[in-house]
């Protein structure tokens, strides 16, 4: 029999039994060798890796137990799985990994892991293994995902939180920077991925950043944290670690943005004006939408919709129709709300990157309102 094949079938006949014996209230004893630890793990480039991920490594060589508890698994397979991810009631839960699969599985993706052994009693670990088994089987391991408040990193600090029956782990770094600033390096290479995020993203995101809601954020905190006069990491060493730089692609990236826009201003066509602020107003009806429909707080409140106005689809329509006196005031209105949404963005880290959608829409509407404008009469 294959070897890989054996391990694989010899941990699966042990997590059921700690499954089977959890359900009638008992787990195996950890032995005093027992190790715990957090998992950090880099990012990727798939969507859904590229902030990275947190995870429990449960280490016991005397019981022959080395599993991972992974609080960030989804199914692609749940009915209306975008309009459940969109509306934010999609459903997250843990799920047990041997150790060995788990880092076959990132040194097949060449993502880097890192782990911290975390510096406390055996009766805690004690404790924290049996409260990892029991949310497996309770459904507590079960949670709807948000962005910045519910998420594998955060369902790792809560249940670490009640084992040591104290807030014990609290961000302490990057603390004077925004959500959104804080996620901006996680997109270098993809371009078009930090542009989405920047004008779907709201309100929310623009606070202060004082809560742990990424992988990395929680392996800096770690490694201050004190727990009874005590630091709480008792080790940190490196797993996995990749340093290759991300390719890059000859499409998602700043120069094919603004070659799109310049070609708009450039050519100065009326199909190609309409299309654009056809564009403009059917991504501002979605933010529209999205915001009253969707349970994503960070979708809220979106300012962006003063760029991307659904009014402009108005302006379309007059300017299909020829209708001088009503392009001419659309515009003006569209101007204004420009002029407004810069005083919002003057400080925000996303100002740089819409900027030229920004201009691109003002040197439209600017040309369009002093064509359609009604010529006063000059008397002598």
């Amino acid at each position: 029999m294959n070897l890989s094949l054996l391990k694989k079938i010899l941990f699966l006949i042990l997590l059921l039994t700690i499954i089977t014996n959890n359900s009638y209230g008992q787990t195996p004893v950890l032995s005093k060798s027992a190790r715990v630890s957090v998992l950090t793990c880099g990012t990727g480039n798939e969507s859904y890796s590229m902030f990275g991920h947190t995870a429990i490594r449960i280490n016991d060589p005397e019981q022959f137990i080395d599993v991972v508890y992974n609080y960030g698994a989804f199914d692609f397979n749940t009915p209306n799985f975008v309009l459940k991810f969109t509306k934010g009631d999609l459903e997250y839960f843990a799920v047990a990994h041997s150790y060995t699969d788990f880092i076959n599985e990132y040194t097949y993706e060449k993502r880097s892991v890192y782990e911290q052994e975390l510096n406390i009693p055996e009766n805690l670990k004690q404790k924290l293994f049996d409260n990892l088994n029991a949310s497996l089987t309770s459904g507590d391991s079960h949670y709807t995902y948000k962005f910045i408040d519910k998420n594998c990193t955060s369902m790792v600090v809560d249940i670490i939180n009640k084992t040591l029956d104290t807030i014990a782990i609290v961000k302490n770094t990057d603390t004077d920077i925004t959500y959104r600033t804080i996620l901006y390096p996680y997109f270098d290479h993809h371009f078009y991925e930090q542009l989405g995020t920047s004008i779907i993203f709201g309100k929310k995101v623009d606070a202060l950043g004082t809560q742990i809601f990424l992988p990395l954020e929680l392996y800096k905190s770690l490694k201050n944290i004190r727990f009874k006069q005590n630091a709480l990491v008792k080790e940190d060493k490196t797993i996995l670690e990749f340093n290759e730089t991300p390719q890059s692609s000859w499409w998602n990236n700043c120069y094919t943005y603004i070659m799109l826009l310049a070609l708009v201003l450039i050519a100065n066509k009326k199909t190609g004006n309409q299309l654009y602020f056809l564009a403009m107003g059917l991504l501002g009806l979605f933010f529209l939408f999205v915001g009253f429909y969707s349970n994503h707080q960070e979708l809220a409140y979106n300012y962006n919709i003063l760029l991307f106005n659904p009014s402009l689809l108005a302006l379309v329509y007059f300017y299909q129709k020829e209708n001088k006196k009503w392009i001419y005031k659309v515009s003006l209105l569209n101007l204004i709300f420009l002029l407004v949404y810069m005083i919002i963005l003057i400080n925000k880290a996303h100002l740089l990157i819409v900027l030229p959608l920004v201009v691109t829409s003002a040197l439209l509407l600017v040309k369009l309102a002093l064509k359609n404008k009604k010529k006063i009469p000059i008397i002598i």
